[in-house]
């Protein structure tokens, strides 16, 4: 029988591991806001179309959590829980439910110590998605993403890059392509609940990551900025309350996951080689900047 694979919010990730599906032979569904096209994907606009759950049989829910819980679930528990023939649910988290851990090494067995409000919600998410009786469900807790579209170079060649140093800070980050990778390793190979963190071999400082981009486009290394003058959102300065490296071992030893990407450089260049930057335009200045 087909494999129906339902994205309950069909955004970056979703649209790296669709296509690895669609060649094989799976249905793909996917739900956005607002109507879009995909190649070979089923869209339906969620909230408002119903969601067909009867013939599915894998769902991938990348719906960000808010103050009062999981969106989707608020919405559809009872759906999900009723579904006939689910065989893999993946709920895609975040690293910070960790919390903050001053540069040390965690793993999936570190206990759950948000120290940030999104990394809150997602816990609490997480907590939501393994209460549902008998679901075969998957938790991805997914380091900093980024790729095609989402890499440093844009904002390089606008000259608007800083980087900005915390002393001992680093990241854990993730090419989309490896996320997609993973994700697939875990549809193959089923193992309800599980819980892996998805990242690379190499968490760096923000700025060492900036320089190298800067070195691939031959431009200058933007000047480094103390993080206490650096003039931030309270968003971004959110990210750089959390300092932790994230250890990646189990997606390599039960999922056999051997990434595309494994630290930024190899990411950041196939980036580069996936954006035209030689037609880059910078985006025009806002009135009175």
């Amino acid at each position: 029988m087909r494999k129906t694979l339902l994205c309950l919010g069909f955004g970056y990730t979703a649209r790296a591991l669709a296509p690895r599906l669609l060649v094989q032979g799976w249905r793909v569904i996917g739900t956005s806001r607002e109507a879009v096209e995909a190649e070979g994907v089923e869209m339906i606009t969620w909230p408002g179309q119903d969601v067909p759950l009867d013939g599915v049989t894998h769902v991938l829910s990348s719906i960000g959590p808010n103050m009062a819980g999981d969106p989707v679930l608020a919405a559809m528990a009872g759906q999900i829980t009723a579904a006939p023939r689910l065989e893999w649910v993946g709920y895609l988290s975040t690293t910070a439910v960790y919390g903050h851990h001053d540069g040390a090494w965690v793993d999936e067995a570190t206990p759950v110590t948000p120290s940030s409000e999104r990394g809150d919600w997602r816990a609490r998410a997480e907590a939501q998605w393994q209460a549902i009786p008998g679901l075969p469900l998957h938790i991805f807790r997914l380091a900093g993403i980024y790729g095609p579209g989402r890499g440093p170079f844009a904002k390089l060649m606008a000259g608007k890059a800083r980087r900005i140093v915390k002393q001992g800070q680093v990241f854990s980050r993730i090419h989309v392509d490896d996320i997609a990778r993973v994700l697939a390793a875990s549809i193959a190979q089923p193992s309800p609940g599980a819980i892996y963190n998805v990242c690379d071999d190499d968490p760096a400082p923000p700025q060492d990551v900036l320089g190298h981009a800067a070195e691939l486009l031959g431009l200058p290394v933007p000047a480094e900025v103390p993080f206490d003058e650096a003039g931030m959102t309270p968003m971004a300065r959110s990210f750089y309350g959390e300092n932790k490296r994230v250890r990646n071992r189990r997606i390599k030893e039960e999922l056999g996951v051997e990434l595309f990407y494994p630290t930024y450089r190899e990411g950041l260049r196939a980036v580069l080689e996936a954006e035209d930057m030689e037609s880059f335009v910078p985006p025009a200045e806002p009135p009175g900047v």
